[in-house]
């Protein structure tokens, strides 16, 4: 690669002491691979971009020579996007420089920033000039006189591709036994003989050989030697990575630091890292997540000791900085036709030094179909949750929650207490198991009736998604299994749900989605009459049909009575398609069904909606507006209805 002002070439040797230095670099620091940043001080190009100086206005043209791929076919295109993204002259173009010194540091800096980007494309045999006023800039003293406007000329000769001669890699880890410690092989990611030879190629053969060796119980593993040699005459590269694992390592002691008012045994029990089990990266990933669920916590990370003991123990330190011990909030959602909510809270994170929360709850809504504070509905409740019970991913939850909810078909008053656990199993796989109960009051086309039931709620969810508020692939599945007593008709009952959601994207970047989901319910026991109607099954409304309104989806009786039924299904399709980066769009059908006994007979009718949405992305999730129209309408529905809420509708 030669570049002009002063002109120079990178010989194989110079090629292989710059991948080198690059490859052994701290994370700590910003490098620049096959370039020449090794021996500056860290920030020394900010500093001399800053020189305070008058503004200097200038024009910049980037010219890029012809370049073609392996196959031949034209690149000029794509390199020049390349090249206009990586200079920095070309970024702040509209923008002056400050001071003519300041113009000249951005300048040599571009050297390196195209450079860099050339060997990414795997190219080492181009040039680069960069000249203002027509002299090249390598070449001007920093107090150079200029003019005004300057006019700055890029011109770049990319060279032709190289590809991968040679390529090994010595020493390397034996394929792990266990599945979970499978790393990539490099030379199933490009590094291999014949394959576009990118510098980038090059550095992720050395992490994924290192982190072959770490999965198996090798923390200190790390490239000890490195050769790589262009041939110029060839277009090719040979690359040599040399490994050395280190020894295997045993957890030893994980010391806290920085805890306030949480008990620093306790955080280091939750850690899960226990002395004596081998080391597995997987192991520190899994306690952070872990740490940061508790919600004490604003940052938590670990260092590793760096030496292991010499009975093969590797001390830990746990660095964690506490979140304010209490937080308050509130959330609004409106519908034109569930009308507009409103919910605030109140959390006390750490009761008792082990994360316990405390969580005071309220809602109230309805609002826009009744103002009559009879016809609005209401919750409020408190739950306490005591993380780390009998396991670091099992969690001690209790609550009691008092309702009030108004629905076209009944109006419900209960009191709801529910004591258990939650466990997370794995990343994916989580699961509950309470005892839940209460009594409560309808009033409905049933007269006034009164139920007390006392049950064991039991579920499990599998989440694979690639993100929860936005997925674009996987799949999701949540069951949940509920076995209760009702007393005042003494009626035992199992209620079952079963939900499965599933994402799949089109392209590389999965701009458009194709989203399904499909619900199954069913309860096997007593009669409709004598069912509590919460219990029975009901759908309409938002993240069930959408154009209907709320839970007025049901069993058709005589007189026009509707009521909950016995059984249920669900499905839901979406199309959505990215527009710009911060718009999309999204056309989706909805059907439901509630029918009247534990098997649906489909003696009821489908209700189907359909409508359209857009979304704008926020880093919080897409900000969803959907409208939506029945096309089973019937009396109690809207024509059409408007949905806005945070999140994707499923």
């Amino acid at each position: 690669m030669g570049i002009k002002g002063p002109k120079r070439r990178h010989s194989g040797q110079a090629l292989l002491l710059a991948l080198a230095l690059a490859a052994a670099w701290s994370p700590a620091h910003a490098f620049k691979l096959f370039g020449m940043k090794f021996f500056e001080k860290p920030n020394q190009e900010q500093k001399n971009e800053d020189t305070i100086g008058e503004p200097v206005e200038y024009s910049v043209d980037l010219d890029v020579s012809e370049a073609t791929g392996l196959d031949g076919k034209s690149e000029t295109k794509d390199v020049k996007k390349a090249l206009e993204a990586a200079s920095g002259l070309w970024k702040d173009k509209d923008k002056p420089a400050s001071g003519v010194s300041g113009l000249l540091a951005k300048a040599r800096s571009d050297y390196r920033r195209l450079l860099d980007t050339l060997y990414g494309q795997g190219r080492y045999g181009g040039s680069i000039s960069i000249k203002a006023d027509g002299r090249e800039v390598g070449g001007l003293p920093p107090d150079a006189e200029l003019s005004q406007p300057v006019k700055i000329s890029i011109s770049v000769d990319p060279g032709p591709p190289f590809v991968f001669g040679k390529t090994d890699i010595l020493n390397q880890a034996p394929p792990p036994v266990e599945r979970k410690d499978k790393v990539p092989l490099p030379q199933d990611q490009g590094f291999v003989s014949g394959q576009l030879a990118r510098s980038g190629t090059i550095l992720k053969a050395d992490a994924l050989a290192t982190e072959a060796w770490r999965q198996q119980g090798y923390p200190k593993a790390k490239v000890a030697t490195q050769r790589v040699v262009a041939a110029h005459r060839t277009s090719t590269v040979d690359a040599t990575i040399a490994m050395e694992p280190g020894r295997k390592a045993y957890y030893g002691p994980v010391t806290v630091k920085g805890t306030d008012r949480m008990d620093p045994a306790f955080v280091a029990w939750m850690a899960g890292l226990p002395q004596g089990q081998e080391y597995d990266p997987d192991d520190i990933d899994r306690a952070n997540k872990r740490l940061m669920r508790l919600g004490v916590f604003r940052s938590s990370r670990f260092e590793e000791a760096d030496v292991i003991d010499p009975d093969g123990l590797m001390p830990m330190s746990l660095i964690v900085q506490e979140r304010p011990l209490h937080r308050f909030g509130v959330g609004a959602d409106y519908s034109t036709v569930d009308g507009a909510g409103f919910q605030t809270y109140w959390l006390h994170r750490n009761l008792f030094g082990h994360a316990e929360s405390l969580k005071l709850e309220a809602k109230v809504a309805g609002f826009g179909n009744t103002i009559d504070p009879a016809d609005l509905t209401y919750r409020a409740g408190v739950t306490f949750t005591r993380p780390g019970v009998f396991t670091p991913d099992t969690d001690f939850v209790a609550s009691v929650i008092g309702d009030r909810e108004v629905l076209d078909i009944y109006t419900r008053t209960s009191v709801t207490g529910l004591i258990g656990f939650n466990r997370i199993f794995s990343d994916e796989l989580s699961g509950k198991l309470f005892l839940t109960g209460g009594p409560s009051r309808f009033d409905d086309d049933f007269g006034t009736r009164d139920f007390l039931d006392v049950g064991v709620l039991g579920g499990l969810t599998y989440d694979a998604r690639d993100n929860k508020t936005d997925p674009t692939s996987g799949y999701y599945l949540d069951g949940i299994v509920h076995p209760f007593y009702e007393f005042n008709y003494g009626n035992p009952a199992v209620r079952m749900v079963a939900e499965g959601r599933a994402y799949y994207g089109f392209g590389e970047d999965k701009r458009i989605v194709l989203a399904g989901r499909l619900k199954l319910g069913s309860i096997v026991g007593p009669s409709i009459a004598e069912t509590a109607p919460d219990k029975l099954f009901l759908a309409g409304g938002g993240g069930s049909v959408r154009g209907y309104a709320y839970r007025n989806i049901g069993v058709n009786g005589p007189g026009g009575i509707v009521t909950g039924g016995r059984s249920l299904i669900e499905a839901s399709a979406e199309l959505r398609a990215r527009i710009t980066d911060s718009i999309g769009a999204v056309g989706f059908v909805d059907a439901g069904y509630v029918g009247a006994d534990s098997i649906p007979d489909f003696s009821q009718q489908f209700r189907v909606g359909v409508g359209a949405g857009l979304r704008y992305y926020t880093g919080l999730g897409p900000l969803r507006a959907d409208v939506a129209f029945p096309l089973n309408r019937r009396k109690g529905d809207p024509s059409l209805a408007f949905y806005i809420g945070l999140g994707q509708a499923f």
